[in-house]
Order: C-alpha cells, then sequence, then structure tokens
C-alpha cells in the first residue's frame, strides 16, 4: 500500500544520522590522520548531497512509484557505507607530506574523498525523494530534516563524551538500518527481531572494529619499539588519549636537554592524543634532586630571572611545565588544561606515579583553554610560560599549517602582556626549525604586540637557542644588565647559544651549536628595523604575525620556495616544505574536478534537461552559484570564530552547522510561507544579511572575550542565539529564486540545483584558502559582497521569459 503521509519521525532521524556522521569525521580523521580537515569534510558530504540532487532529478520519474522501497533502501545504505566506507578509507596508505613527489597519493587523496561522499549521496536520496513523494507537505518535511539535523550534530558531541569514537560510528549505522527496515516492515514480530539483533551488533561489533592510525603517526611508531605497550585509552570530543608504556626503550621527554645535563629524566609515560605526541607522565617520589634535569632545558630561563614566582602554565598536559616549577620553587602554580580527561588521568589514574601532583598545595589546576582563562582571569602573575605541547615531527612537516591556534597571536601576546606583574616575564618555548620558521614568527609576533601597545619591542625581548628548542622571553618592562648578565651565566653553562638580548652585538651568537650563519640573531635584527615588513616579505618563509583574523601560526608556507625544494629533492629539499597548504590547493582542485563530473557533466548528457535558451541562462547560474559560494563562505567563517569562543574546532563546527541549517530553513520555509514574490523581498533579506554580519563584526571582538568566562552550558545558547538573526535572513534568497524560475523558466530549475551544489561543494575549501591569505574578516567580507551581487543578479532571472 502506498504511504499517503511522509515519514516525519524516519526523516528526522536520518538527517540527524547524517549530520552527526558529518561531525563525527572530524573526530576520526583527526585520530587516523594528522588533523580534522573540516574543509574536506563539509566538502565531500556537500558533493554527495549535490550528486543525489542530479541523480533524483534525471529519474525521479521512475523512482517516485518505488519510494517506499527507495527509501528504506537508502536509509539501509547509508547506515552500512557509513561504516564500511570509514573502515576501508583506512586501509589508504595516505601520507600528505608525499603528495608532490608520490603520484599515488593524490589518487588515494581522491578516493579517500569520493569514497566518504558515499554515505552522503544515499541519506540524501532517501530525504530528496520524500520531497518528490509527498510535494504538499514539503513544509513539514523540511522542518523533520532541520530539527533532526540539529538534534544529530549536538547529540553526537553528548555520544562522544559517553563513548569511543568507534562505537559511536556503529551506533549511526545501526540507527540507519533500523530506520530502513521499520520503514518497510512494523510487524511486532519483526520490530523484536531487528531490534534485538541491531542492538547485538551495536554492543558486540565495536569490540572488533579499531583505528588503522597513520604509520607515520607518532603513536603508531612508538609502538613499534620492542616492549612498547598500550595500558590505557580514554576518549572525548576533544581527543582520543592513549597511555604508552616502553620499558625497554624508555621515553626521554627532556625537549632540548643541554648535551652538558649529566641527569637523565625520571622513568617516564607517554600519552599520545590522536596519535601525535607525547604528552609526558613523569614519575616523581618527592626528591627534588630526581627533577635536577629540569633546570637544562631552554624553558628553565625564567626561574633564573624570579626566584619564587607566581607561575601561570597554560597547557598543563601530563605536568611536564608543572614539576619544571615545583623544581624551582615557585611560590604559587596555576596550571590551565582544557582536556579533562587528561586531568582525569594524571590526577587519578596515575596519581601516584605523578606523585600526585595536581594536588600539591602550591599547585591550582584549572579546567580551561589557555585563551578563555586568560580573559576571564584577574590575577596577575611573574612567570607565564607557554608549554610545549605539540609533537615536533607533526610541526616539522608543516601538518598543522591548517589549524587555528589562538596562542600565537597578536592579541593573545597583548592579553597575556595584562596579566604579567612589573618586571614579570612571558616565556614561550617552541621546537627549532632550520631554515628559521617558527622561532623568528613568533618573534616577529611579540614585536607587533608590543609595537602596538606603544613599548619598546628592542627593550623587552630576549631569544635563546639550543639544539633542539628555542626560548622566547618577553619582559613587561626593560631588560637590565644584571639580567643579561644572568642570562649569559645560564647559556654558558648549558652551552646555549644567546640569538638576542638588548645591545647583543653579532660576535656574541652562534658559540655552541653552530650554524652556517647566525640566522636567529639576523632574524631578530632584522624584524626589529625599520625594513621588517620588506624583510618578511623577502624570506622564504611567510612568517608575518599571526592574528585572531589569521590565526594560522605554523601556516609557513610560500609558493616561490616550491621550486627550489622540488628541485633539490634529491638531497632532502622537500622535507623543508610546509605541507597544510598544497594539500588544500589539492583538494580544492579535486572538488572542483567532482563537482563537474558527479552534477554538471549528467545535466549535459541529458537531453531532457539541456540549457535551450541563452536570454536568461548566465544571470540565473550565476545567481544560484553565488548563493552557494556566500552562504558557506560565513559558515566557515563563524565555524573559526566560535574556535575560539567555544574552545575547540570540533564544538564550534557542530553548533555552527546545525544553527545555520536551522535557522536559514526557518527563513527559507517562513519565505515559502508568505508567498513572498518579486525583487524587494530578496533585497530585504539581503540588507538584513548585512547588517547582521556587520554588526557581529564589529561586536565580536569586544563581546566574544567579555562572554569567554562562561561556562559552556551558557555559551552554547548564546552562539546559537548570534548566529540565529543572520541565518534565517540567509534562508531567503534560495527559495525566492526558486520561485522566480519555477514561475517564469522552470526548466532551469534543475540547473539552479546543480550550480549552486557545485558551489557548495568547493566554498569551504575555497573559504579555507582566502582565510590562509587574507583571514576571516575578509571572507564574511567576500560573502557580502557576493550577496549584492545576487540582489543586483535577482530581477534577471525572469529575463527571456516571455
Amino acid at each position: 500500500m502506498k504511504k499517503t503521509a511522509p515519514p516525519l519521525l524516519a526523516i528526522a532521524l536520518l538527517s540527524a544520522a547524517a549530520l552527526a556522521y558529518q561531525v563525527l569525521l572530524l573526530r576520526l580523521f583527526a585520530i587516523v590522520q594528522w588533523q580534522h580537515f573540516a574543509a574536506m569534510i563539509i566538502s565531500l558530504a556537500l558533493l554527495g548531497y549535490a550528486a543525489s540532487g542530479t541523480f533524483l532529478v534525471l529519474s525521479r520519474r521512475w523512482l517516485e512509484g518505488h519510494f517506499n522501497v527507495l527509501f528504506s533502501a537508502n536509509a539501509i545504505l547509508f547506515g552500512l557505507s557509513a561504516t564500511a566506507c570509514f573502515l576501508l578509507v583506512q586501509q589508504l596508505p595516505f601520507n600528505p607530506p608525499q603528495l608532490l613527489w608520490d603520484a599515488d597519493q593524490s589518487l588515494y587523496l581522491a578516493l579517500m574523498y569520493l569514497c566518504l561522499a558515499l554515505p552522503f549521496f544515499f541519506v540524501a536520496n532517501g530525504i530528496g525523494l520524500s520531497f518528490y513523494r509527498f510535494r504538499k507537505a514539503s513544509g513539514k518535511i523540511y522542518s523533520a530534516d532541520l530539527v533532526g539535523a540539529g538534534i544529530g550534530a549536538i547529540g553526537v558531541l553528548v555520544l562522544l563524551l559517553l563513548f569511543p569514537p568507534l562505537s559511536v560510528l556503529v551506533y549511526l549505522s545501526v540507527l540507519a538500518i533500523l530506520i530502513g527496515l521499520l520503514n518497510l516492515w512494523r510487524n511486532l514480530w519483526f520490530v523484536s527481531i531487528t531490534l534485538v539483533l541491531l542492538t547485538g551488533s551495536a554492543i558486540f561489533l565495536p569490540a572488533h572494529l579499531h583505528f588503522q592510525i597513520s604509520p607515520y603517526k607518532s603513536l603508531s611508531q612508538t609502538l613499534q619499539i620492542r616492549g612498547s605497550k598500550q595500558l590505557q585509552q580514554a576518549s572525548s570530543p576533544l581527543g582520543l588519549l592513549s597511555v604508552v608504556a616502553s620499558p625497554q626503550v624508555p621515553f626521554r621527554y627532556a625537549p632540548g636537554l643541554s648535551l652538558n645535563a649529566s641527569q637523565e629524566p625520571p622513568p617516564q609515560l607517554g600519552i599520545f592524543n590522536d596519535g601525535e605526541g607525547p604528552i609526558i607522565l613523569t614519575q616523581y617520589q618527592g626528591k627534588p634532586e630526581t627533577l635536577a634535569y629540569l633546570d637544562y632545558l631552554t624553558s628553565a630561563l625564567p626561574y633564573h630571572l624570579r626566584q619564587q614566582p607566581k607561575v601561570l602554565i597554560l597547557g598543563a598536559g601530563g605536568g611536564h611545565d608543572v614539576l619544571q616549577a615545583v623544581y624551582h620553587q615557585a611560590s604559587a602554580i596555576d596550571a590551565v588544561e582544557a582536556n579533562p580527561q587528561l586531568i582525569q588521568l594524571v590526577k587519578d589514574d596515575y596519581g601516584d606515579f605523578t606523585g600526585q601532583l595536581y594536588q600539591r598545595p602550591e599547585v591550582q589546576l584549572y579546567l580551561s583553554s589557555g585563551r578563555n582563562f586568560i580573559q576571564a582571569t584577574q590575577a596577575h602573575y611573574d612567570v607565564i610560560q607557554l608549554a610545549l605541547v605539540d609533537d615536533f615531527g607533526v610541526a616539522n612537516a608543516g601538518l598543522s599549517a591548517l589549524n587555528e591556534n589562538y596562542l600565537y597571536t597578536q592579541e593573545a601576546l597583548a592579553q597575556l602582556l595584562t596579566r604579567l606583574k612589573p618586571d614579570a616575564l612571558l616565556s614561550i618555548t617552541r621546537w627549532l626549525k632550520l631554515p628559521p620558521r617558527d622561532a623568528l614568527k613568533l618573534f616577529a609576533t611579540a614585536v607587533m604586540a608590543l609595537q602596538q601597545q606603544g613599548q619598546q619591542a628592542d627593550l623587552q625581548l630576549l631569544l635563546i637557542r639550543g639544539w633542539h628548542t628555542t626560548t622566547l622571553l618577553i619582559k613587561n618592562g626593560l631588560f637590565t644588565s644584571q639580567d643579561i648578565q644572568t642570562v649569559k651565566d645560564f647559556c654558558a653553562e648549558r652551552s646555549f647559544d644567546i640569538a638576542y638580548y638588548p645591545g647583543i652585538s653579532v660576535q656574541e651568537t652562534n658559540q655552541y651549536n653552530m650554524l652556517q650563519q647566525p640566522y636567529f640573531y639576523q632574524g631578530a635584527m632584522a624584524l626589529l628595523s625599520p625594513q621588517a615588513r620588506q624583510w618578511q616579505q623577502a624570506y622564504k618563509y611567510a612568517i608575518t604575525p599571526a592574528s585572531d583574523n589569521q590565526p594560522y601560526f605554523f601556516n609557513f608556507f610560500k609558493w616561490r620556495l616550491l621550486p627550489e625544494l622540488i628541485s633539490q629533492r634529491g638531497q632532502g629539499g622537500l622535507g623543508l616544505l610546509e605541507w597544510g597548504y598544497p594539500l588544500l590547493i589539492i583538494t580544492l582542485m579535486q572538488a572542483v574536478l567532482a563537482s563537474l563530473v558527479f552534477i554538471i557533466l549528467p545535466l549535459l548528457l541529458s537531453r531532457r534537461h539541456q540549457c535551450t535558451s541563452t536570454g536568461g541562462k548566465w544571470p540565473l547560474l550565476l545567481y544560484f552559484f553565488i548563493l552557494g559560494l556566500a552562504f558557506l563562505f560565513i559558515e566557515m567563517a563563524f565555524i573559526q570564530k566560535f574556535s575560539l569562543f567555544l574552545a575547540h574546532p570540533l564544538y564550534a563546527a557542530a553548533l555552527v552547522l546545525s544553527s545555520f541549517l536551522f535557522f536559514a530553513g526557518l527563513g527559507s520555509r517562513w519565505a515559502s510561507a508568505w508567498q513572498l514574490r518579486g525583487s524587494q523581498p530578496v533585497r530585504w533579506a539581503i540588507a538584513g544579511i548585512l547588517l547582521c554580519a556587520l554588526l557581529e563584526l564589529l561586536l565580536f571582538p569586544q563581546l566574544l572575550p567579555w562572554l569567554a568566562s562562561l561556562p559552556n552550558g551558557l555559551k552554547l545558547p548564546l552562539a546559537i542565539a548570534l548566529i540565529a538573526p543572520l541565518g534565517f535572513f540567509m534562508g531567503w534568497p534560495f527559495p525566492l529564486g526558486l520561485a522566480a524560475i519555477a514561475q517564469y523558466q522552470p526548466g532551469y530549475v534543475p540547473w539552479a540545483w546543480a550550480v549552486n551544489g557545485c558551489a557548495s561543494v568547493i566554498s569551504s575549501l575555497l573559504a579555507s584558502l582566502l582565510a590562509l591569505h587574507f583571514g576571516f574578516q575578509f571572507v564574511i567580507l567576500a560573502a557580502l559582497g557576493l550577496y549584492l551581487v545576487a540582489a543586483w543578479l535577482f530581477p534577471l532571472l525572469s529575463y527571456g521569459a516571455k
């Protein structure tokens, strides 16, 4: 019997599973690959939806007559492919650093992209068929779709708090399969048996699934060491933590340890976050002499300039920097860590191993991101330490280039300086890279932050380097001659090189860990000179200061360096290349090709949907293409903005995706329900978009820091409220455009969907590319410019109709 009413509950649950799967893929990619690939995940999901739209347009006459079976089949196929495609992708030997010299890597990337788009193709088929089959109930279907998507995006975060990621993947697959089966058969016995079988699968299947983490990640390499073993795992939306012991080849984590050190570290355990690290747990039994090696790190310098200081440590992790402060007899230590599972490991599970480090009387532990803590606290400190928490291998390969970091921006350093007492020190330690990148970009950022406050950067900065790390000191005051003599003695005893202090001469540099040239000294002097901007532009790597608008501290890529490094590939030149940017470019090129092949080409080959008239074609195509770009540009910019506010990109992606989808859907339905027609409503909508977006551009820099101290339970509804009006107006232009061409040029409706889909597929990647170059404020302004063009194009949609 044919259905007379749409299966609204099934549609809502299927939509929830689809968006939950999209957000889950961000976590899964962060674990098995080098980062969350947010732009790529959004792009491939939209490719699946857009390709489904073309498929349904070409075959809907046959499909509509088999709705019940096909809806269920697509739900089941989504459930099966969601898990199967991810497990298949895990088997691909994809390694981003090999992209430019191994042609197979581009093929693996394309296969990964297309394979993961397939589940979204199936789910879009099911929902799209519902619209075709039940046209008169399209409003109800739309509402069910949007409500389900909103629940799915937020609900998956709850699931990730309760269960491991692979278990959540299986649960989503089981839910989709259950939807498909129950939509076909409602017999009580069948329902009971189905529930039992699927529940059993959900319970037992996750135990037999395992992550195939990239063999190039630190965890994979560590577990290859004889005798190493994984002791424990803890999972949350913030990361998959793996505790590893290696008794035969023990961990010796002491970044940049002086070659003059006579003592090795005590026994240590490694904690790998999403396969990267390690974060180190150091055994401490209350004997300070076992920690003497910590005085032979470059990061120990501030403790020789300030005695028994009050210390703030951002990114406390496993407690390495806290131990260093304890060893140097800090009077009070405020330790800030964002990951509650990591805190639990250090405090509870391995509390005896670490000597109850986080429960010492002088240590106060705070659960917060570093930036949010700084924005909220009113305390002042003698020393602020920015912990070295990233993996040297990842940093050296440039694979963090696409990740935002809000602790190394001009605004962050300016805020940190306000939390220093007079003559206090901000200390930042980074891995040493050659040619210099991190240290010089950080130095340039510090110079800019000090100069913007009207301070004397040349008298307030000091930079030293060992063989493996650099440490930058920024003083809330001027370095004295006594300070400089203390630094000289500290470095001489440990064979560290001084790269810069006020009044340094070139003869005092490059004495111990000798380089061909005193590169760090030369860079520091150039960055303090009036020609600093010209020098940055001429330098091989991108070391322009990072900002909250362009928080890509780890992006050092410049195109002009590429030919030189490729010409030296036989001598290891490609090892000096930063890989995040080329990965984004190659993914964008593949997205353009995939959208043309799977969305546009089938329509071109179909006689029924070939473009026959020319009068109104190009304004129509351009209008819908622009809408696809503009919508995703704003969405991607808001993900970046809320990554700082919510302290993690996964939270930001889930909230922004669901909120924009929900409120744009409300706006779309409102515009359709009121049967708005003509150019005037489009102008109203775009005026609303301009007003909301410009207000938020002006208000965000002041409003979000003020709200940073609020708990996440309050931040989430506030963030939704900030998105709601903009999302509502952004939902108008598309249905108004569709209504116009349905009235005047109905033959172009499939093309409107197709070009909008193509734009959506590439726009998330293009927005990320533009943000790397110009910042996300530029991306938002570009989107507003596109909406203005759309307002101008709208009256032309009916051109040539008569």
